[in-house]
């Protein structure tokens, strides 16, 4: 079809539209396989041949070779972006298939107790350190050694009442100590 280049007529323009229009998303489908896209394309290459249509040269004067040339570039440059973001899109799930292991792994790998362990162990050694020398050594003969209050009693030469009195009165320190680790604390010093 030969359109005069040098004229704005719009009822020109209108039937190159209705000739070509099809053909043109059929062509532009065949490469970007999206057909909104491939009509967008085709859409943003009339537009584009209508608004430089009075810069054209006499070698343009095939106005719907022209337009499919314009189309193929959009087309590449369609492809192009595609092809980037796939790669960007392969590389940010790679990163968040590797960040979402390595935060499986961490937590498998954590134990609370560990986490509060060296925490807890100085939080008892000095309330331990603070407590009467008497009352620290039966304390740690009854939890540290696992002595019966009857070898403590027969050791410190008192009766098994005055070893649970000591053993008590640690406990309730260490308890006032450890009031935020109870459940650890439970864990640890009390015997079933």
């Amino acid at each position: 079809m030969a359109i005069n280049s040098n004229t704005d007529d719009l009822i020109s323009f209108n039937q190159l539209f209705n000739e070509y229009q099809k053909r043109y998303v059929r062509f532009a489908n065949t490469y970007v396989r999206d057909l909104p896209a491939a009509e967008d394309i085709v859409v943003e290459s009339l537009m584009y041949y209508w608004e430089n249509r009075h810069s054209l040269q006499e070698k343009d004067l095939n106005i719907p070779a022209y337009i499919l040339t314009t189309i193929k570039h959009k087309c590449l440059n369609y492809l192009r972006h595609m092809q980037v973001h796939e790669e960007y899109s392969q590389d940010i799930q790679s990163y968040t298939e590797w960040e979402l292991n390595t935060r499986i792994a961490t937590l498998q790998a954590c134990e609370p107790y560990d986490l509060f362990a060296s925490e807890v162990k100085e939080i008892v050694q000095q309330t331990l350190k603070s407590l009467p020398e008497k009352t620290r050594e039966i304390f740690i003969m009854s939890r540290y050694e696992n002595k019966s209050y009857k070898e403590i009693a027969e050791k410190m030469g008192m009766t098994t009442k005055g070893v649970e009195f000591h053993v008590s009165k640690a406990l309730k320190a260490l308890h006032v100590s450890l009031k935020d680790y109870f459940p650890f604390f439970l864990y640890l010093f009390c015997k079933m």
